[in-house]
């Protein structure tokens, strides 16, 4: 990876970090703090506040990502974390249920998921996509992991409302990442837009579909778990407070097993061997689970946890990155805005329907029920047909640059000439490094920018 690359995905990473935060840092505190609330002894309510973010996510998603295409990727992005911020200050001024589910939904408006995907894709050669989405999908399980262990450290310190204000700053800081550090991608001049049936008909090619199903699946059964697992620790004799001891360390270690198996798929082309591997160490730890779950020892526990999140972090990595490579370019931000709804729709039915069970068949029904999900993916994913390796495609080219040309604003007539991907000019060295794609690009509207020729 260049080091534009590595910068752009490790912002991207960080932003959708701190989005993802937003979602998960009350789960553990906001159900012991609601009766402090006015109408926050009403459950249903509780839930709603809850369910309230990831619902307006998914409600929004697709279009902020169709914005994006249209209008850019970074201004979207600015637009959606200044929302996000305003809600949890809105959520942390709340003293009744009823404001805390407002600040909740106007969180979720901020619905920029989809967006910071398409731009890591925008930003990324195909060939290192995998990459910069492993960085994001490693932040959302890091996001989980330090929701679980921090979360309740955080509450005694701050309260609430301190974490609500914390998310918000936290998003204002996120807006300085975004101009800061994330490279620009220029705008690209658009053929006209599809008309509605074929928007449908690109973004109902079965690979995406077989993609959305997976990735709604994969967060039902992340959040159902979560119904259930806090309780078997809390059974087997851990109490809640040293939880952390135990998603910590596995969390961490997962991070170090998903390398090799990205870095597998991404290099060897192993695509679909890696992404059904992974599926099928997830299903095998729903059955386990489903077996054990009353007789697991902290020990097997902890183990099968590791595995959930191995396999959790390796899926979270290759899911966007195939849709970002599947979807066509002119549709991606759309693409990709359907997969982030999914994701969040999975996020929302898995935590509804994991405490239904979970009350009306109890932890073993979750865990077969996720079994089951998890092998209908399977199935689907049986017949996936894997995008092929496209390595090397742009082409770098540098040319030195006479001294009658000026300098002021040469990068951004560059990157405008047709087929060009990036460009950087060296002032002090009056040097242009241009990345091209081959057999695309207008080489004389490229020289005639850098000798000054009309």
């Amino acid at each position: 990876m260049s080091r534009t690359e590595r910068r752009a995905g490790l912002s991207l990473a960080a932003i959708f970090g701190i989005r993802m935060l937003g979602l998960f840092l009350i789960l553990p505190v906001f159900v012991t703090h609601a009766p402090q609330l006015r109408g926050g002894d009403n459950l249903t309510l509780v839930g709603l506040a809850l369910g309230a973010y990831g619902l307006v996510q998914a409600l929004l998603q697709i279009p902020f990502g169709m914005a994006s295409d249209r209008w850019g990727r970074k201004r979207v992005i600015i637009l959606g974390l200044i929302v996000f911020a305003a809600g949890s200050f809105v959520a942390a001024l709340a003293n009744d249920i009823w404001v805390a589910i407002a600040g909740r939904a106007l969180q979720g408006a901020g619905a920029i998921s989809s967006v910071v995907v398409a731009l890591a894709a925008d930003l990324t050669r195909e060939e290192h996509r995998t990459k910069t989405m492993a960085m994001i999908g490693g932040m959302i399980g890091l996001s989980f992991a330090l929701s679980l262990v921090g979360a309740p450290v955080l509450y005694g310190l701050v309260g609430m409302s301190g974490l609500f204000v914390l998310t918000g700053l936290l998003a204002l800081f996120a807006i300085w990442m975004i101009r800061s550090l994330v490279p620009d991608v220029p705008m690209k001049p658009r053929a006209a837009p599809l008309s509605g049936a074929a928007l449908r008909r690109e973004l109902a090619n079965p690979e995406l579909l077989r993609l959305n199903l997976g990735i709604f699946v994969l967060h039902v059964v992340q959040m159902a778990m979560f119904v259930v697992v806090p309780t078997m620790l809390v059974g087997g004799g851990f109490p809640v407070g040293e939880h952390w001891k135990i998603y910590l360390p596995v969390v961490l270690v997962s991070f170090v097993l998903m390398v090799p198996p990205v870095m597998m798929a991404d290099r060897a082309g192993k695509t679909k061997p890696v992404l059904l591997g992974a599926v099928l160490l997830l299903l095998v730890v729903e059955l386990l689970f489903a077996l054990a779950w009353q007789g697991a020892s902290l020990v097997g526990t902890g183990i099968l946890l590791l595995g959930f999140f191995a396999a959790f972090n390796v899926l979270e990595a290759m899911l966007p990155s195939l849709v970002s490579r599947i979807a066509p370019e002119h549709a991606r931000g759309t693409a990709i805005g359907v997969y982030n709804t999914t994701q969040t729709l999975g996020l929302f039915f898995g935590g509804l329907f994991g405490g239904m069970l979970a009350e009306n068949a109890g932890a073993q029904g979750v865990f077969a029920a996720c079994a089951f999900l998890t092998v209908a993916w399977f199935a689907a994913a049986t017949g996936m047909r894997a995008p092929a390796r496209q390595v090397n495609r742009l082409t770098p080219l540098t040319f030195s640059i006479p001294t009658g040309v000026r300098l002021e604003g040469l990068r951004e007539a560059l990157v405008r000439v047709q087929g060009v991907r990036d460009a950087e000019v060296l002032e002090k060295e009056r040097i242009a490094r241009v990345t091209v794609i081959p057999d695309g690009w207008d080489e004389n509207g490229l020289r005639r920018l850098l000798t000054g020729e009309a």
